[in-house]
């Protein structure tokens, strides 16, 4: 029987980006530079993207600092970029041309301009719904399996850094593929965009616009996580004796490297080896042409006959855009790793970082109690802008977090205390309406607090959108900011309309909801420790473990490279991979006996040149 891979879509959409062109190889003044200045100042990068994590308030003066260098870099090396000549459509019709030739299918659709959405599959006849359309062999992607096959194996072989960070050693691998003439990838390579809207490409003033927000952080640490690599591997490649025949040898800039990072970010999905027992990073040419739309997850790989596949979302009229799903990103993910904001998001969400104190004397108490509901004492957790507005993980967490000393006894040892436990995030069985009152005045409180964290107001925001001569990178970080707000305030709202709804409860002298064990049938095993609430162990993101990836590494060990990037949330479709520049992909899934129909999903990332406009 066949056995098929579901595929959890990209994580970008976008209007392609504007195609800058200069000769190939074409040099400068600036090549009078000598190697031994050059490689005093990536020393220099290197050392101060290697420090340790700036004081609290100070990761702006910080970032200006290593922004203030790469420049530096950048200016030197003007001109020395390897990019290609000739216009961007004539490399799409050649992509068409390698993907039919190499068995892809190329029947009822081709790759069209959008305008404002840029580049995307148009089709060019009727396509129903669940339609196989588009398949693409795995000889056609780019893989870290074909990175270790290819002119990088030798220095993949040798160095830790490129091993345990798949993206990165696809960045590299693409940039060795640009770099000969001669490669099987070429015509792929060509059909992608010369520049990307992810914020390695915004200007320090676009950055700025982003201070206050929730993004932020993400923001800098991407950038100073892709400076680090960059002063890493040119000392390498420069080096290196593995890295000797390598085409990075004689020309490898930041702009190279800012590029390769944003081609993976915004394209990389994971795939299944070729045996299916492990999952490696890819990207799959003509597939991440698509643009993203809300909707379900439609790819899949099919191992039986190795090859990623593509069924159609919904009808598809002749010449229509087909669009695809990309999984369940937020709006900040977008814009950070995708280089796109995407209105009508029915996903977003605003992380929080919330905790018990230490300090406090009920921690102990609230801890145990969190910890049998299978929540940690400090956790990040989002608020919705889409109903509900908090999940059932931080609904109990705020109820644990209000309760007093008498409510956490009987949730510890009350008499049906595994019940009570297991409906912490439910809704329906408040644990008392004084409770009640208190998390969600806490909530509509601790909303109102970050608002005023902004440095702007949303009335402000919306009247900066309505500028016309407002640049691209400026928009995106503006409908961030903006979205953001509207989600802290709609939390902050909701918040309010609770409190007053639970107030009326206790002064009416409501009989509180009480809970039957039968009333849920979840409960099948009589044993007690079969009782404990599975459903809440789904978690948007641990603090000890986001601690643990962020920490810095003493710089004598090279794993102080491993970027301290990491995925936002946790959720259904989405597991840890690794901590990746950029967003790593997703995949879920357990692995079946041979011949079974084996189902995981990925995700993916993508842009193709600037965001959508019609996210405006």
């Amino acid at each position: 029987s066949k056995q098929s891979i579901t595929i959890h879509q990209p994580e970008t959409m976008g209007k392609k980006s504007r195609v800058k062109t200069q000769k190939s190889g074409s040099s400068s003044a600036n090549a009078a530079v000598t190697p031994k200045e050059m490689m005093s100042i990536i020393s220099e990068l290197l050392q101060k993207c290697s420090s340790a994590a700036p004081s609290a308030g100070k990761e702006w003066e910080e970032y200006v600092q290593i922004r203030t260098l790469v420049e530096r870099i950048r200016k030197k090396q003007k001109g020395i970029s390897i990019v290609f000549e000739g216009n961007r459509e004539e490399y799409l019709s050649e992509l068409m041309s390698w993907a039919r030739e190499s068995g892809a299918s190329s029947d009822g659709f081709t790759v069209a301009d959008f305008g404002s959405e840029g580049y995307g599959l148009q089709a060019t006849r009727d396509i129903k719904a669940e339609e196989l359309f588009l398949w693409i062999p795995r000889k056609m992607l780019m893989t870290v399996e074909s990175a270790q096959n290819s002119v990088l194996g030798p220095l993949y072989n040798q160095d830790r850094i490129l091993q345990a960070m798949d993206n990165v050693t696809l960045a590299l691998h693409l940039l060795c593929e640009r770099g000969d003439p001669a490669s099987f990838w070429l015509p792929y390579i060509h059909s992608l965009p010369q520049e990307y809207d992810t914020p390695l490409y915004y200007q320090q003033e676009d950055v700025q616009l982003l201070l206050g927000t929730q993004a932020m952080q993400d923001v800098l640490s991407q950038y100073k996580n892709t400076a680090r690599q960059y002063a890493y591997f040119y000392k390498l490649v420069q080096t290196h004796p593995s890295a000797s025949k390598l085409p990075l040898k004689d020309s490898f800039t930041f702009d190279d490297y800012r590029w390769a990072v944003s081609s993976v970010m915004t394209r990389q999905n994971q795939i299944p080896t070729k045996d299916g027992s492990q999952v490696t990073l890819a990207l799959i040419p003509l597939w991440d042409m698509c643009n993203h739309t809300n909707g379900l997850i439609t790819t899949g790989y099919n191992l039986e006959d190795d090859r990623c596949e593509c069924v159609a979302l919904q009808d598809y009229k002749e010449n229509e855009q087909i669009y695809i799903f990309y999984g369940t990103r937020s709006n900040s993910e977008f814009v950070i790793h995708n280089g796109f904001f995407f209105q009508d998001n029915a996903h977003d969400r605003v992380k929080i970082k919330l905790g018990v104190s230490k300090s406090e004397r009920l921690y102990a108490m609230k801890a145990e109690v969190l910890a049998r509901a299978g929540i940690p004492a400090s956790c990040i957790f989002s608020l919705n802008g889409n109903e509900p507005p908090i999940s059932a993980q931080l609904l109990a967490f705020l109820r644990v977090f209000c309760m007093t000393e008498e409510e956490l006894k009987d949730h510890l040892l009350g008499e049906h205390a595994i019940n009570k436990i297991f409906t912490l995030g439910n809704s329906e069985f408040p644990v008392s309406w004084e409770n009640e009152i208190k998390l969600w005045m806490f909530l509509e409180t601790r909303a109102a607090l970050l608002l005023k964290t902004y440095k702007t107001t949303t009335e402000e925001d919306i009247s900066m959108l309505e500028k016309p001569d407002l640049s691209l990178h400026a928009r995106l970080a503006i409908q961030l900011r903006l979205a953001e707000k509207q989600i802290l305030e709609k939390a902050s709202a909701n918040g309010r309309a609770k409190r007053l709804h639970f107030q009326e409860k206790l002064e009416e002298g409501a009989a509180l909801p009480c809970y039957e064990e039968s009333d849920i049938a979840l409960l099948e095993n009589t044993d007690a420790d079969g009782k404990l609430p599975i459903i809440l162990r789904k978690l948007e993101e641990v603090v000890e473990e986001e601690e643990e990836e962020g920490r810095e590494i003493p710089a004598e060990e090279q794993n102080h490279l491993l970027n301290g990037d990491k995925l936002e949330e946790v959720n259904v479709e989405k597991t840890r991979t690794h901590t990746d520049v950029e967003s790593a992909l997703s995949i879920i899934g357990e692995s079946k006996p041979k011949g079974q129909r084996e189902t995981v999903t990925l995700s993916a990332s993508r842009t193709e040149d600037p965001p959508k406009e019609k996210s405006d």
